[in-house]
C-alpha cells in the first residue's frame, strides 16, 4: 500500500523532509511538495545580491530542476487546508494526504508599517531583496537605518548582518567618511540566546561606528520628513531605511484553524500538531526555536524520521532537540559560526566559532552541500 505524503512549502523544512523520506521510502511513499515560489533562494543569498556579490540568476535554485525521483513538484499557491481530513485545495487543483506537512513559513508585511512601502525599502523578501541592490547601487551616501518593524521575525542575526555589509559596501565605494549606520532592534543584544556572539557584534559596532538603538521597534516612516518614528514617539532621521517587515502565518493557515495565538503549536519532540497525521515544522510553528532556516531543517529531518517510521510500520523514535547553527557575517570575508540549543522549560544555550575566513569556506561548503542533496547537482557560487 502506497503512502500519500503532501508536504506544503518547500524552503528548508520541506525540502528536507521531501528528500529524506522519498529517498528512504521509494515506492513505499506518493510524495507530493506544493509551493508558489520559482524556486529556493537561501536567506544569505539575498544578502550576496543585494550588496552585488553574486546575480540573481545564480541564486535560484529552480524546483522544475528536481531530479529526484521520488518527489513530484507542483507550482501552486495552496487555498485551503482541511487538517481534520488532510484535504488540500490549490491553484493546480486537489489533494488528499495520508500525511500532511505544513512548512509554509512565514509571510511578511511591509504594508502594515506606514509608510515603509513608499519610503523604505524592505530585504526579507526576495523581490525586495533584489530591488535593494539597485537602490544600494544608486546610494551616494548618508544616514542609513536598518531596523525591526515587529516580533517576531526571521533569521535574528540578519539586521546585524546587514548592518556590518553596508558598512563594508559603503567602505569599499568610498562613502563611508560621509555616512551614519544605525541599528534598531527590539533586543536586549543581537543574539540574546548567545552571549559571546552578541559580544562579538557588538565589538564589531564599536570599531565600525555603527550605532546600536536596542528594544526599539520602528512603527512607522515619514517619507516626506524622511524620519523613521520608533515606538516610544523618538525620531530617526535616514537617507535610506533597510527594514525588517512585520511577519505572520500565511492567511490560508489561519483561516485552516491550525494555528493558535498566530502560529501552529506543535509538540515540541515530535513537531506533530493536535491532528492525527498533521505535522508543521519551520517558521510557521511557535515550537519555541528561532524561525530560521536550519532550524527548519532540523525540524523538518525529525519530522521526516517518524514519517519514515510509520510507512514502515515501525514505532518512531527520532525527536527534535532543538539545536540549529546559523552562520553570521561580519564583513571582509569574516564569518561565524553560531551553535543555539533551544529545549522546553530551559534556558537556550550557544556558542561561537569565530569570525574567520576559514568559516567563509564552510558557510559556502553549506550551501553547496545543500544543493548538491536536494537538488542533484552542484552550484558554484564562485
Amino acid at each position: 500500500m502506497t503512502t500519500r505524503v503532501v508536504v506544503l512549502g518547500a524552503g528548508f523544512g520541506g525540502l528536507e523532509l521531501a528528500t529524506e523520506v522519498s529517498g528512504r521510502c521509494g515506492a513505499g511513499v506518493q510524495l507530493t511538495l506544493i509551493d508558489q515560489a520559482e524556486g529556493f533562494v537561501f536567506g544569505f543569498s539575498k544578502l550576496d545580491v543585494m550588496f552585488g556579490r553574486r546575480p540573481p540568476e545564480q541564486v535560484l535554485h529552480r524546483y522544475a530542476s528536481m531530479v529526484s525521483p521520488g518527489v513530484r513538484f507542483i507550482k501552486a499557491t495552496v487555498t485551503s487546508i482541511d487538517p481534520e481530513t488532510r484535504h488540500v485545495e490549490t491553484t493546480a487543483g486537489a489533494f488528499d494526504a495520508d500525511i500532511l506537512v505544513v512548512a509554509l513559513g512565514a509571510d511578511v508585511h511591509p504594508e502594515a508599517t506606514p509608510g515603509l512601502a513608499e519610503g523604505g525599502n524592505e530585504f526579507y523578501t526576495v523581490p525586495g531583496a533584489f530591488r535593494c541592490r539597485d537602490v544600494l547601487d544608486k546610494f551616494e551616501g548618508g544616514r542609513v537605518v536598518v531596523a525591526v518593524t515587529s516580533l517576531p521575525f526571521k533569521c535574528p542575526p540578519a539586521p546585524s548582518e546587514t548592518a556590518l555589509l553596508v558598512h563594508e559596501f559603503l567602505t569599499a565605494r568610498g562613502l563611508r567618511d560621509r555616512s551614519e549606520i544605525s541599528l534598531v532592534m527590539p533586543l536586549g543584544t543581537p543574539i540574546p540566546p548567545s552571549p559571546k556572539a552578541s559580544e562579538a557584534v557588538l565589538a564589531a559596532f564599536a570599531e565600525r561606528g555603527i550605532t546600536w538603538i536596542p528594544q526599539r521597534l520602528v512603527r512607522s516612516l515619514d517619507p516626506e520628513r524622511r524620519v523613521a518614528v520608533l515606538g516610544d514617539g523618538g525620531e530617526l532621521p535616514y537617507d535610506l531605511f533597510l527594514g525588517v517587515p512585520m511577519h505572520s502565518v500565511p492567511q490560508v493557515v489561519a483561516d485552516s484553524g491550525l494555528a493558535v495565538d498566530g502560529w501552529i503549536p506543535v509538540d515540541p519532540h515530535t513537531l506533530e500538531t493536535k491532528y492525527p497525521h498533521v505535522y508543521a515544522v519551520g517558521d510557521v510553528t511557535s515550537v519555541g526555536t528561532p524561525k530560521a532556516g536550519a532550524f527548519a531543517e532540523g525540524q523538518g529531518a525529525v519530522a521526516a524520521a517518524r514519517i519514515v517510521a510509520a510507512v514502515q510500520q515501525r514505532a518512531p523514535e527520532a525527536e527534535y532537540d532543538g539545536h540549529g547553527v546559523c552562520y553570521l557575517e561580519f564583513g571582509d570575508d569574516q564569518v561565524a559560526k553560531v551553535g543555539v540549543t533551544f529545549r522546553p522549560g530551559q534556558p537556550p544555550v550557544g556558542d561561537l566559532e569565530g569570525p574567520s575566513a576559514e568559516l567563509a569556506g564552510d558557510k559556502t561548503t553549506f550551501g553547496a552541500d545543500r544543493i548538491r542533496r536536494w537538488f542533484g547537482r552542484e552550484w558554484t557560487t564562485a
